[in-house]
């Protein structure tokens, strides 16, 4: 390699770190010093001398680059040889490990070569027979092996050594040819989701590929590696495993709950427990769900109810026992199954996905109290952490001895011995139930990193003692909206009395909602209490007392409907007294009180007018007309009206019409 470079070259060469015009290049050299060291000297070129500078004063990336130039084979330019280097190197990162042997063998043979002359003053001839035969190789293949290295540096022949037939992670370096129908249908085949055998697929083909001339097909084996090199992992498992499987080339999502505190965010679900209960109201014993809350922050179990259905009822009463005992949540986790998504537990929730949505549904539960709900997907552990904790309380409740011979097995081909032997009484159940969640949240070691070894008891506590960390407390009115269950109801017109599962309702407030749609919140165990009556915006109205029926003959209860009727009334006329405090009579002296009195408006005379008729034969009032006149008037109308014939004359009678 050339050592001694002038301005005009390093000019010519365009080196990276360096400046790429002769003033600037000599202005780097005096800058640095270079002009006055032992690494410059003058050379004579033509009539005048010229500096040149050493190949040890330049950048290590322009001697780099330099070198690299100096090993680039015929046409190869630093770059192509950088990016040869670097393929070289991927490829033998994927090398098994007894290739990498190979490898380094091949190695050990170039560098003895080497060492052999350069050290001891052997011939190559020599040095490379000597070699290969104390290796036990062929001669040949040293100089097969140095072509390999060829214009590479002695650090990168180890990579160059590679045998073109290795293979790694299933890539050859060449594949046989396959004709594309044969292809095709070797690949259509054996992506099914039967999952046939390869080795059937090819028999398949290999009969097809006869008889329709396909040619050229590879051996089975050759194919089996195409197959593999060309088609995707992810792709064999879609196609022949489903979409779960493929899920799992994924990594799955790590979502840590660290940054959280004590009852910020609970999630909810309900599992069915592998035991038999035996129940009042059943002949057959029966299996119950375990509905749960947990809290994401610590993993504690807050609260759970056991029922023989997964319901809303449920679900009320276990949103109820938590927020008694330890306030509201901001936030709560739930998967979209019929008792979570119903309107009496996330009524008006946005984005619901279950049931009709309609704008006058009630405001569930949840919506009330202000907690903001999410959807899960159903059998999801990582959006619901919950179901984590149903794996551990399924050991400890269902596998305990306390329930021997009571536990059904967790599938149908998985049922015990002593299957059905016995069933455990539901108050006995409840108590086992309550003393092992007990136990799951007082467990110490917990490995989570909000727990560090703690119980999920002392997490929850720790975090509840926290200054920052901050519950709400419901009141006493917001006690009853998970004690008491809702409907939308329309009051009947006229009293406003609701009709609700046979019974009446009504209350003196309810007037003024006749005919109008209400929220009735009740206890579905006791329907003959009072309900509670609030407007679709959740404003409470009152509290409605039940009706009861009567007899029709009973004159008693007749008697006592009218009197409070009567008390209806009059309470409703000493309201009337608190409220009209005028009488007709006043208002209207109110009203004229200060009226100026219209004076008689002065005679407009239009411009043009007509006659109206002879004014001096105006008649007269009947009063001053006497019944001689009368009867003289009529007598000369009716002539008038016979040409003049003589007409008689009425006779005149006395008062009594004599």
């Amino acid at each position: 390699m050339k050592d001694w470079f002038t301005v005009a070259e390093l000019v010519t060469l365009k080196l990276p770190d360096l400046p790429t015009t002769a003033a600037n290049i000599r202005a780097h050299c005096k800058r640095h010093g270079w002009e006055a060291g032992p690494f410059c000297q003058v050379r004579k070129t033509g009539t005048k001398p010229a500096l040149e500078f050493h190949i040890s004063l330049l950048p290590q990336a322009a001697r780099l680059t330099l070198e690299l130039a100096e090993q680039a084979g015929d046409g190869e330019t630093p770059a192509e040889l950088l990016a040869r280097k670097n393929a070289l190197w991927s490829r033998f990162n994927r090398l098994s490990k007894a290739q990498k042997t190979l490898c380094e063998t091949r190695l050990n043979v170039l560098k003895r070569v080497e060492l052999l002359v350069s050290e001891r003053g052997v011939s190559r001839t020599s040095a490379v027979a000597m070699a290969t035969f104390d290796a036990g190789v062929q001669k040949s293949a040293y100089y097969e092996w140095r072509q390999m290295t060829h214009g590479l540096d002695q650090d990168d022949w180890l990579a160059a050594l590679a045998p073109s037939t290795a293979f790694a992670n299933g890539e050859v370096s060449e594949t046989a040819d396959c004709h594309p129908q044969a292809w095709a249908v070797l690949k259509s085949d054996f992506l099914r989701p039967e999952r046939p055998s390869f080795s059937a697929c090819y028999r398949r083909v290999e009969r097809t590929a006869k008889r329709e001339g396909w040619a050229p097909l590879p051996s089975e084996r050759t194919l089996r590696r195409k197959f593999d090199k060309e088609v995707p992992k992810a792709v064999q498992v879609l196609c022949r495993e489903g979409k779960d499987k493929a899920k799992g080339l994924y990594p799955a999502q790590r979502r840590t709950r660290t940054h959280l505190h004590a009852m910020q965010l609970v999630n909810m679900d309900g599992h069915k427990l592998d035991v038999f209960v035996t129940v009042p109201w059943s002949k057959k014993p029966v299996r119950m769900y375990l509905v749960g809350i947990q809290d994401l922050y610590s993993g504690k179990i807050l609260a759970f109810r056991l029922s023989d259905a997964e319901t809303w009822e449920v679900v009320r009463l276990t949103i109820g026992d938590m927020v008694e005992a330890y306030g509201i949540p901001d936030g709560i986790y739930l998967d979209n199954g019929r008792a979570f998504a119903s309107k009496w537990i996330t009524g008006q929730t946005k984005k619901r996905f279950r049931f009709k949505v309609r704008e006058e549904e009630p405001m569930g539960l949840l919506t009330t109290l202000g907690v903001d709900v999410t959807w899960t997907t159903p059998y999801a552990g990582q959006s619901k952490p919950i179901e984590r904790a149903w794996r551990d309380l399924t050991d400890s409740i269902s596998r305990h001895p306390a329930v021997a011979g009571a536990y059904t097995g967790n599938k149908p081909d998985a049922k015990p011995e002593n299957y059905a032997s016995r069933a455990i009484p539901l108050d006995a159940f409840q108590r086992h139930c309550t003393a092992r969640i007990a136990e799951h949240n007082a467990q110490a070691g917990r490995r989570a990193a909000a727990c560090k070894g703690r119980s999920f008891d002392e997490t929850f506590a720790a975090s509840l003692a926290e200054p920052s960390t901050i519950v709400r407390w419901p009141t006493s009115g917001q006690k009853a909206l998970w004690l008491l269950a809702s409907d939308i109801i329309t009051t009947q017109k006229g009293s406003g009395e609701i009709h609700f599962q046979g019974n009446r309702y009504w209350s003196g407030e309810m007037n003024q909602i006749a005919g109008r749609k209400v929220t009735i919140r009740f206890d579905p165990d006791r329907l003959h209490d009072p309900v509670k009556v609030y407007d679709l915006d959740n404003r409470m109205i009152c509290e409605a007392a039940c009706i009861d029926d009567t007899s029709f003959n009973d004159m008693d209860a007749a008697r006592q409907h009218n009197r409070t009727r009567k008390t209806h009334i009059k309470g409703a006329a000493l309201m009337r007294e608190a409220e009209v405090a005028f009488s007709a009579q006043q208002l209207a002296d109110l009203y004229s009180r200060g009226e100026q009195v219209a004076e008689k408006p002065e005679p407009m005379r239009p411009v043009v007018t007509r006659m109206a008729g002879n004014l001096a034969m105006a008649p007269r009032p009947d009063d001053e007309i006497s019944e001689d006149e009368v009867a003289m008037r009529f007598s000369r109308a009716l002539a008038r009206a016979t040409g003049g014939a003589s007409i008689l004359e009425f006779p005149k009678g006395n008062a009594s019409g004599e």
